[in-house]
């Protein structure tokens, strides 16, 4: 990794923790729901085996996703493959209501959570358990004095390659021309991912099942062109 993609500490990866004021069945969600599908707190690594334990019976492997907004992409591909488990991570209490939601309405329990910092529980996950980890539309932070507080950097990259089986993927999808390029920047320093990409349309389009989400339709309405980059790990 070269002095050119070396990013410096970074504070929080996301802004505020809470929108418009949750009603009365959300909360509720919030206070009885999220505790029993709540990730372990503490700096403890968690076990392969204790990670098998949450859930009702032991998933095939796992799939992760960093900041799952409104949680529409997540709810999709758990509904898809209940022998996988599923976690998500997400601190802003509005998205996790909404995700809360569709958990219980559509009964998805191979769902696991976690409401705070993702780069505090990724290194405590199982190294090369998982087939998939997500981000999508993290926040761009794209002010340059900010930028040190976007979630792509060579440590995070690292950790997520830790996490990935040989031959599992990170997918990352943006519309911020400038957020895909520091991705690519520095994934290219990172030896255990490879970009997939032969073509433009390998980019360009959606990833396989690719549901859509609440800010990718913004960004079509505003003019502006996603890019999906897909990684393996090696």
């Amino acid at each position: 990794m070269t002095d050119a993609v070396s990013d410096g500490p970074a504070a929080a990866f996301f802004g505020r923790r809470k929108g418009k004021r949750l009603r009365a069945g959300q909360e509720e969600r919030l206070r009885d729901l999220l505790p029993r599908l709540r990730l372990p707190d503490g700096d403890a690594p968690i076990a392969r085996e204790t990670l098998a334990s949450l859930y009702p019976s032991p998933p095939s492997g796992y799939v992760l996703e960093i900041g799952f907004g409104g949680g529409e992409h997540l709810a999709h591909r758990a509904a898809e493959r209940p022998d996988l488990g599923f976690i998500g991570c997400e601190p802003f209490v509005n998205g996790m209501v909404k995700l809360l939601g569709a958990v219980e309405e559509r009964g998805l329990s191979n769902v696991r959570l976690w409401d705070e910092d993702a780069g505090l529980l990724l290194p405590r996950l199982p190294e090369g358990a998982f087939e998939r980890v997500y981000l999508l539309y993290p926040d761009p932070w794209p002010k340059r004095r900010t930028r040190k507080r976007r979630f792509v950097s060579p440590e995070s990259l690292a950790a997520i390659a830790r996490l990935l089986r040989p031959g599992g993927t990170f997918h990352f999808a943006s519309d911020i021309d400038d957020y895909v390029g520091w991705t690519l920047a520095r994934a290219a320093g990172e030896p255990r991912l490879t970009w997939t990409a032969r073509g433009p349309a390998d980019w360009r389009e959606p990833f396989p099942g690719w549901p859509g989400t609440r800010y990718e339709a913004k960004a079509l309405r505003e003019g502006r062109a996603p890019s999906y980059l897909t990684f393996s790990r090696i």
